[in-house]
């Protein structure tokens, strides 16, 4: 009978926490439905450039999987590389044919000399063709490629979960009805919140930028600093949206909750996966995510060897989440106290 009674309890619980009992459902559902769509979607498709090749050679490269489009000869191949977004362009205006490679994504890499290969045959393949990488190189790992996404994703998932339920401890112990019965306005608090659990963020997101960039020797082509830069104004927006949420949440059960809802997601459009294969139903997803840009920030940074000049429009956007969960945050808090 005292089994039973525990049973009855426990059923009663998730009964009446009918959130909880959605999302057992809901949860499991979205996740399987989203990667349906990712490794369902498009296939990909390789963009390459070619100059002064034989047509005879274009009609062999090209195909459904394949686009050749047919540039003017230029002294830097490199560059239009950048300025057009080619995975690759061949390059037969001297005696030494070249096949510069964008480099940055070892499985495109692979993908575009096997087509070569195949294509133009072996022998002029691999004995007569240079091949040249514009980002990378060809000891270039996947580990390498995914390591940014990964080094970002990481911070963005236990900044936004420690600071969602230490706001929730602070709301659930009455602390922060203490606070809301002083003078304090609302976006006072809110700012010293976002301050006080900002300095500890930035120490977590410098301490996991040394260590995957000089402990697990993740590729490192361009300035530490900048990676410092992308992550804590990734972890910003994470410790935003962390506190806005835990506004909504009861317990920390309900808080872990938010996870496949919202972090989840953001993995499978981070760049984790190739996003020119996503399909056309979810590709939209990305552009609305902090980690989208984030991520897209730290592979210029860490694998392209980029700048200020290239980054500073992700920056500027995950400025722009955290400015915007911020004011939602002063918002929330209407529920609490008007001031």
């Amino acid at each position: 009978m005292r089994v039973y009674a525990v049973v009855i309890r426990i059923l009663r619980q998730f009964i009446h926490d009918k959130r909880t009992m959605a999302l057992m459902i809901v949860a499991p559902i979205l996740v399987l439905t989203m990667l349906s769509f990712v490794f369902n979607g498009e296939d990909l498709k390789l963009k390459i450039g070619v100059v002064n090749v034989p047509n005879a050679v274009i009609e062999k490269i090209e195909g459904n999987d394949v686009t050749v489009t047919k540039i003017e000869a230029t002294e830097d191949i490199k560059g239009v590389i950048k300025e057009k977004d080619y995975d690759a362009i061949m390059d037969f205006n001297n005696e030494e044919r070249k096949l510069y490679l964008e480099g940055s994504d070892p499985s495109i890499n692979k993908a575009v000399v096997e087509r070569i290969k195949g294509s133009i045959g072996s022998e002029s393949a691999e004995t007569k063709m240079v091949i040249l990488y514009t980002y990378g190189s060809s000891d270039m790992t996947t580990f390498d490629y995914f390591g940014p996404v990964l080094v970002g994703f990481f911070i963005f998932f236990f900044v936004f979960l420690i600071a969602g339920v230490s706001f929730l401890r602070e709301r659930t112990q009455g602390t922060l009805e203490r606070l809301l019965a002083s003078p304090i306005k609302r976006w006072e608090l809110v700012t010293g919140y976002v301050i006080g659990f900002g300095l500890f963020t930035m120490l977590q997101s410098a301490i996991i930028a040394l260590y995957s960039i000089y402990i697990i020797d993740l590729k490192m082509e361009g300035s530490f600093f900048y990676v410092l830069l992308v992550t804590l104004m990734l972890a910003l927006s994470a410790l935003t949206l962390g506190i806005l949420l835990s506004a909504f949440a009861k317990n920390e059960l309900q808080m872990i909750q938010f996870i496949p809802l919202v972090v989840v997601p953001q993995l499978f459009f981070s760049g984790l996966f190739n996003l020119d294969t996503v399909s056309d139903y979810l590709s939209w997803i990305g552009p609305l995510t902090p980690l989208y840009y984030g991520a897209d920030a730290l592979r210029d940074v860490m694998i392209r060897g980029q700048g200020i000049s290239e980054i500073w429009a992700d920056l500027l956007v995950l400025i722009g989440f955290s400015f915007v969960f911020i004011i939602l945050n002063v918002f929330a808090l209407k529920k609490h106290r008007r001031i």
